[in-house]
C-alpha cells in the first residue's frame, strides 16, 4: 500500500489528472433514500499523519481529526460553535466556582464497559496532572478538583470564575480502566464512546476507523471512514478529481482552490475560518530576543502581498491574534507597516549597519542572520518563508529557509529549536484559545519563551471576567502589547475550505474544521 501511496504521489505530481488508485476497497453496496445505493467507505486526504491518538495529549489537526470522531466530549460545538449536550446531556452552574455536569446512562466505550463519572474525573485528573504533560493543561487550570456525584453526576470546582470553559469541554473523556491498566496503549489504540470504532494505522499512510454499530446517538450512516496521508496539496486535489478519495480539507493550494471551484463534479466551500498564521520568534536566541531586531523584521513583512500572491485572497491580511470570527475582535490593534526605511532604522538602533558594503548589516564585526523555518506539507508556507528570505535578504539581514516534516519541525518548536517559525493555529473559537497557551509564561505551548508579567496579569483576568464587553477590553490589551513586542507577527486569517465530489452527500461544514459530521455522510455509487 505504501508503494501505491509513493507511486500516486509521483505520478500526480507531473500528470495532475493521472487516474490513480489507491486500493481496492470492498464495495459492500447500501441501498439509501428513492432506491440510491451507496459506497461502505468515506476516504478522506489529510495533509500530515496524527501524532497522538489520546484525546489528553493530541495536539495537530489530524490527531483531532480522529479523536473528535472516536470519542466524546461532556459537550460538542456546533457550526455556530456554541455548546450543546454530549455526554452530559445537561449541565447547571449554581455559582461561579461550581460546574455540575449530568452524564448520559447506558453509554458504552468501544471495548463493551460503561462509560461513568469515574471516567470524566479521571480524564480531567490525569490532564490537570503536569507529569501526564498534556498539552491541554493550561486551557484546564482553573480547575482544582473533580468530584463524582454518583456514576452520572460529576462536578468540577475551580479556583477562580472562567469564562472559556464550557467552549473547552469537546475534548474525548477515555475509559479509566484501559488507560490506568496501560497509560500509553491510547496514543496508538484508541477506544471511545464515539461514533467510529478505530480499527488501524498505517503511519505515513492510512487510519482506519469503523461504525459504531452500538453509538448511543445512532450508527454512522457509513461503515467505513479512511483517512489517507497525503503530504502535497496538489497530489491531494488529483486524487480527488481522479476518484481515489472522496473529501479534501485547508490546508490547500490557491491555484487548486481556483481551478476546482469551475468543476461541475465538484463541491467547493469555503468560508472564514477560526484560525491564523504567525511568524513564531524564539526569545530565548540571542539575534531574535533583540526587541528592535523583531521590529525591524515585522516592517519587511507585506501582508497584503502575502495574501493576494500566494493564497490569492483564500487567507487574509492579519492584524492581531484576535481573529474577525470572534466576538474579541479589534480592527484598532496597532501593526507594523511594510517600511524598508523604518526597519533599516530600527537595525541601526540595535546596532547594525552595512559597514563594509557587503550588502549585510553587522555588529561588532558579526552578520545579522537569521534562520526561517516552516514544515514541508505546506507549500504555501514555503512560499511564504521564501518570499521573506528574499525581503529580509535585499534588506541587508542574511536569511536561510530551514523546511522539515511537520514531525521534525513541531519537535523542534517545542525543544526551541529555531530562530522565527512559520505555523499557525486553529480552533480559536474564544479569544483566551488565542492568546492563553501562546503568551502566558507558565504555558507549555509558549515556544518562543515570551515572559511579560502584566500580560500574564491580564491573561487571568481574561479568563476571570464574564462580562463580554470587558472581556473584549483585555484581550485587545493583550493584542495590543504582544503586537508591540512581536511574540508573534500574525500575518494571516485563515480561511476555511472544503472541497468534495458531488457523490458525497449530507456533509455541514464547521469553522472550526471539524469532522463529526461524518456520521451522517454517504457517498453514491
Amino acid at each position: 500500500m505504501k508503494d501505491r501511496i509513493k507511486l500516486l504521489f509521483v505520478i500526480c505530481v507531473v500528470a495532475v489528472l493521472a487516474a490513480c488508485s489507491f486500493s481496492n476497497p470492498e464495495e459492500s453496496i447500501s441501498s439509501g433514500d428513492e432506491g440510491a445505493s451507496y459506497k461502505n467507505e468515506i476516504k478522506v486526504g489529510l495533509d500530515v499523519d496524527a501524532t497522538k491518538l489520546d484525546p489528553r495529549l493530541a495536539s495537530d489537526s489530524s490527531s483531532k481529526r480522529v479523536t473528535e470522531v472516536v470519542y466524546n466530549g461532556l459537550i460538542r460545538l456546533n457550526a455556530n460553535l456554541e455548546a450543546m449536550p454530549d455526554l452530559a446531556e445537561s449541565w447547571e452552574n449554581p455559582d461561579e466556582l461550581t460546574w455540575i455536569f449530568n452524564l448520559r446512562k447506558d453509554v458504552k466505550f468501544h471495548d463493551g464497559e460503561e462509560l461513568t463519572a469515574e471516567d470524566v474525573k479521571y480524564t480531567f485528573d490525569t490532564i490537570l496532572d503536569p507529569a501526564f504533560q498534556s498539552n491541554s493543561l493550561a486551557l484546564f487550570s482553573p480547575i482544582t478538583s473533580v468530584e463524582v456525584i454518583d456514576d452520572y453526576k460529576v462536578q468540577f470546582n475551580l479556583s477562580q470564575p472562567y469564562a472559556p470553559l464550557l467552549s473547552y469541554l469537546e475534548i474525548g473523556i477515555v475509559p479509566k480502566h484501559l488507560a490506568e491498566a496501560d497509560s500509553e496503549s491510547l496514543t496508538t489504540k484508541p477506544v471511545g464512546t464515539g461514533p467510529y470504532k478505530f480499527e488501524s494505522w498505517d503511519k505515513n499512510n492510512k487510519i482506519v476507523l469503523t461504525a459504531n454499530k452500538e453509538y448511543w446517538n445512532g450508527a454512522p450512516k457509513t461503515d467505513k471512514l479512511v483517512y489517507f496521508i497525503i503530504p502535497d496539496n496538489s497530489t491531494r486535489v488529483a486524487s480527488l478529481e481522479s476518484g481515489d478519495i472522496d473529501f479534501i480539507h485547508s490546508p490547500l493550494s490557491a491555484s487548486d482552490v481556483e481551478r476546482m471551484r469551475g468543476n461541475k463534479d465538484f463541491v467547493t466551500e469555503e468560508k472564514e475560518g477560526v484560525g491564523y498564521t504567525y511568524l513564531n520568534f524564539n526569545m530565548k536566541n540571542d539575534k531574535t530576543a533583540d526587541l528592535k531586531v523583531r521590529q525591524a523584521i515585522s516592517h519587511l513583512i507585506d501582508k497584503e502581498t502575502i495574501s493576494k500572491a500566494i493564497y490569492r485572497g483564500m487567507d487574509k491580511p492579519a492584524k492581531s491574534p484576535l481573529i474577525p470570527a470572534s466576538w474579541a475582535y479589534s480592527d484598532d490593534v496597532p501593526d507594523f507597516e511594510y517600511s524598508p526605511e523604518k526597519a533599516k532604522e530600527l537595525l541601526k538602533e540595535a546596532g547594525y549597519e552595512d559597514t563594509n558594503g557587503d550588502g549585510i548589516v553587522e555588529k561588532n564585526g558579526v552578520d545579522l542572520e537569521i534562520e526561517l523555518s516552516t514544515h514541508t506539507e505546506d507549500p504555501n508556507r514555503i512560499q511564504v518563508v521564501e518570499y521573506l528570505q528574499n525581503e529580509l535578504s535585499k534588506n541587508g539581514i542574511k536569511t536561510s529557509v530551514t523546511t522539515t516534516e511537520w514531525s521534525t519541525f513541531s519537535n523542534n518548536m517545542m525543544e526551541g529549536k529555531y530562530q522565527v517559525a512559520l505555523l499557525g493555529w486553529l480552533n480559536l473559537f474564544d479569544p483566551d484559545r488565542a492568546t492563553y497557551n501562546q503568551f502566558h509564561s507558565s504555558s507549555g505551548n509558549n515556544y518562543g519563551k515570551y515572559n511579560n508579567p502584566k500580560v500574564d496579569a491580564l491573561l487571568e483576568e481574561g479568563r476571570k471576567t464574564n462580562d463580554q464587553a470587558k472581556r473584549q477590553e483585555i484581550y485587545k490589551e493583550i493584542a495590543t502589547i504582544v503586537n508591540e513586542e512581536v511574540a508573534y507577527n500574525v500575518l494571516l486569517y485563515q480561511g476555511y475550505v472544503v472541497i468534495h465530489s458531488k457523490k458525497l452527500v449530507g456533509f455541514e461544514s464547521s469553522p472550526n474544521g471539524s469532522f463529526f459530521n461524518m456520521v451522517n455522510v454517504q457517498v453514491e455509487n
